[in-house]
């Protein structure tokens, strides 16, 4: 039988044009539920976009050798000497069986205490050179109390340090040696620093020379509750690095692969005491702050904006998440309470608020809102958006000092010379206690306070004399009209009954 080629051309066609709309067809219809677990071969998700074939993330080694070698000269190792000394009658307290605590006064009178004596103790961190004439940046916790600062160089030259001036709250010192043309790390800006991004860590760990480590930024704004053992009013919104830190790395520099300074470092997350896999340094933006007015003032010039806020890891419920219109998790910080006549509440803020920026930067966490107002000083402008029943606003607010006021802080205040840190009592406080206000009296340290009374952490003075005192400006207006006299102080203790007078003798505050 004779082929017919025509035919099977035409059947071959219809053959290969069924096979190619066969696959196209299996291609649309299943290919997407098959690469729904896979990643495609052909392109990139956006996030990567700009990443390959950017000369900056070409994949090549990244060399630590410049920023290493550039910034190590300014890295210095710091010992410190507090000699021996009396223990104070609080220390004497603490040093006691917390069984007879309540009891203490009663068994020194009958019994006495006796002289107690805190050894000589030697301590040592590191600092970071920060001017060519000399000033060094450490943390407070490295220099606090110590009667002699010693400082030696990568050279392995030796100074002797003054303390120009210490912050607790955020854990920072200067300290300033003699000289001239000394090697000094130069600022970065550590809100330029991004998770990934390689650091080093440079100081002087476990009584070692110079030592370098190196990490990558793996958080940032993190608080981790460690300035509160010296300060009520820590602040804390640290660069999380995995750079290894060790006892001794305390003030010493964290760098950027350009030689910059991003941060101090300042701690250590670790069960041992050692490190463990996280460090954690103060942004070199607050560094700046804070040094600039230690230099300029001899004190912190600390802008309030008076709210209290959803501390970290205190979650909401889920029904009081709900009666927040428009709140979302992780956006903005719940404002829980407002302090009254203070910024805040002047410009229209209340409680139940959620503050989303200030000055234009995005606000989602705590710490993030206390690493912006950080920055600025009493008396300065700053613009603040909340949100409020799903509507967001913005106000201007002129930041104040911890007085309320406007002013800024004079060195060797009144409150300073009393060795105490002090806060106005909130309203909850204030009922519990049946009081109209007071002032708290947070941590004592050294000052008139520990040496010449007896008063308390967490007393609330309530009166001087005859006046009220309701807020720590009326606390401070009244110490100062009694330089040179002695006072007589009504306080009261939060769950006890009555109040309890103590003297004051303010002799020491006279203005020499």
């Amino acid at each position: 039988m004779s082929m017919n080629w025509k035919n099977v051309l035409a059947i071959v066609a219809i053959s290969a044009g069924t096979t190619i709309a066969s696959i196209w067809g299996y291609g649309k219809l299943v290919q997407p539920e098959i690469s729904s677990g896979l990643q495609a071969t052909n392109q990139l998700p956006v996030n990567y976009a700009g990443f390959f074939n950017n000369a900056a993330n070409n994949g090549s080694a990244v060399d630590f050798t410049p920023s290493a070698t550039t910034a190590t000269p300014a890295v210095v190792h710091i010992k410190t000497r507090t000699k021996a000394r009396q223990a104070t009658v609080q220390e004497q307290r603490r040093q006691r069986n917390p069984f007879f605590d309540d009891f203490g006064d009663m068994f020194e009178d009958f019994f006495g205490g006796g002289p107690r004596v805190i050894p000589e103790q030697r301590a040592s961190g590191s600092g970071v050179i920060i001017t060519q004439d000399g000033y060094i940046v450490t943390n407070n916790h490295v220099i606090n109390e110590a009667d002699e600062i010693n400082v030696t160089l990568a050279n392995k030259k030796t100074y002797k340090a003054t303390l120009v001036g210490a912050d607790a709250s955020t854990d920072l010192a200067v300290i300033k040696i003699e000289g001239k043309g000394l090697p000094y790390l130069v600022y970065g800006n550590s809100d330029d620093a991004k998770l990934g991004q390689w650091v080093l860590a440079i100081g002087y760990p476990l009584l070692l020379d110079v030592t370098v480590t190196a990490g990558i930024v793996s958080a940032k704004a993190r608080s981790i509750g460690v300035n509160r053992q010296q300060s009520s009013m820590a602040i804390e919104s640290f660069i999380q690095t995995d750079a290894a830190v060790n006892s001794g790395n305390s003030g010493g520099a964290l760098v950027n692969t350009n030689g910059e300074l991003i941060g101090i470092n300042s701690a250590i997350a670790s069960p041992t005491g050692s490190y463990a896999g996280y460090s954690y340094a103060i942004p070199v933006n607050i560094v700046k702050k804070v040094v600039t007015d230690l230099v300029k003032f001899g004190t912190v010039q600390r802008a309030f904006v008076g709210i209290q806020y959803q501390q970290e890891g205190v979650e909401l419920s889920e029904e009081e998440k709900k009666n927040i219109p428009g709140y979302k998790e992780g956006e903005g910080v719940y404002v829980t309470d407002v302090t009254p006549e203070g910024a805040a509440a002047q410009a229209g803020v209340k409680k139940g608020d959620i503050v989303t920026k200030i000055n234009g930067v995005a606000i989602n966490t705590g710490p993030e809102l206390q690493e912006q107002v950080t920055r600025y000083k009493p008396g300065d402008k700053v613009s603040l958006t909340y949100q409020r029943a799903g509507k967001e606003n913005t106000v201007s607010l002129i930041l104040r000092n911890k007085s309320g006021n406007t002013e800024l802080v004079k060195n060797n205040s009144v409150l300073d010379k009393l060795g105490a840190e002090f806060a106005t009592v909130d309203s909850k406080t204030a009922a519990a206690n049946k009081i109209s206000g007071g002032v708290i009296v947070r941590k004592i340290k050294d000052g008139i306070l520990r040496k010449r009374t007896r008063l308390e952490e967490g007393f609330i003075i309530i009166k001087i004399g005859n006046e009220d005192v309701k807020t720590v400006a009326d606390f401070e207006r009244i110490l100062n009209a009694n330089k040179g006299r002695t006072v007589i102080m009504q306080c009261v203790f939060p769950d006890a009954e009555g109040a309890y007078p103590i003297p004051l003798n303010l002799s020491d505050l006279n203005d020499n």
